[in-house]
This record gives C-alpha cells, structure tokens and sequence, in this order.
C-alpha cells in the first residue's frame, strides 16, 4: 500500500507542466467523511497546511478552490446510498508544493467527469463550481484513477511567486 502516494501524483502529471514527484517539496493529505462537515474539515487542514509552508497569504483563494472541489467529490462523487464500507473514507483531500507550484486534488469514488456535460437542467448549481475553480486557480482538470484505487481525481494548480529573497540561512 506504499504506492498511493505515486499512483496519487500519476493523474496530476498529465495535461500538467511537468511535475516530477520526487521534486515535491511538501505534502499533506486527509481523509475527508461523507457527510457536509467534511467542507469545514477540508477548510481547517487546508489552514493549518498553508500556515506551515507559510503560504498563509494564499488561503483565500486555494481555500474557496478546496470548498468547490471537495462539496462537488460529496454532491456528485459519492452513491446515492451513501452506502460506502468503512475500510477507506470515500473522499481524500492532498495539497501538494513544488517550488513555484502548489496543487490541490481531491480524490472520490465516481469515475464520472467532474465537467458538466448535457443537462436537462440549467439552474442546477453543479457548472458553478467549476467556474470557481477554473477562476481562481491557474488550471484544473480531472484524471480516472487506475489499478487499486477506483474513482477519480480532480485536481487545482496555483502557480506561485517566485521569491529569490526568501532568508534561508544567507
């Protein structure tokens, strides 16, 4: 079960500007409950995380980016029974950063596009959040999961400000 780091950034390396794994300076990752806390839960680990990589000045944005992606895994990628065993959370939140490039993804069950295709019903909500989420981050997309874990991953980059006058030690 060590892979599911790697098989995680697989997805987020297609479509992408080439972000090599091993290069990943930071990660964290939480396992989210299918029920509406798990916004607010996915709120606070993004806080916390962000205040730890001192990126605290990014929150807002990466934060209403993180809302969108992880209440769409709930409304849209979850059964309609609910009815999802106990042996793993059905949604995953993972907040990864490069040196120039922090990118969110969010992992649930549904292998179903997260983009809104035909619908007979256009006052439904679904297309907004999407809006958000290619507005306020630099890019997005989705990518079907393979081999253990099924479902699929939608995933937000945000580029970041390069900073050369960072006091590291000089």
């Amino acid at each position: 079960m060590g892979t599911n780091g790697s098989t995680m950034l697989e997805p987020l390396r297609q479509g992408l500007p080439p972000l090599d794994p091993a290069a990943v300076s930071d990660a964290a990752s939480c396992a989210l409950p299918a029920r509406h806390e798990a916004v607010g839960e996915a709120r606070r680990f993004t806080r916390r995380t962000l205040d730890q990589w001192d990126m605290g000045e990014r929150f807002d944005d990466v934060c209403l980016v993180v809302s969108e992606l992880v209440t769409n895994a709930l409304r849209h990628g979850l059964p309609a029974s609910g009815g999802c065993g106990d042996r793993e959370p059905p949604v995953r939140l993972h907040l990864m950063r490069w040196t120039e490039r922090l990118v969110c993804a969010v992992r649930d069950p549904s292998h179903d596009s997260p983009v809104a295709r035909e619908t007979d019903d256009f006052s439904a909500e679904s297309g907004r959040g999407l809006f958000l989420v290619d507005s306020f981050s630099d890019s997005w997309g989705w990518h079907p999961l393979a081999g253990a874990l099924s479902g699929k991953v939608v995933w937000a980059l945000f580029r970041l400000p390069h900073t050369g006058t960072r006091p590291h030690g000089e």
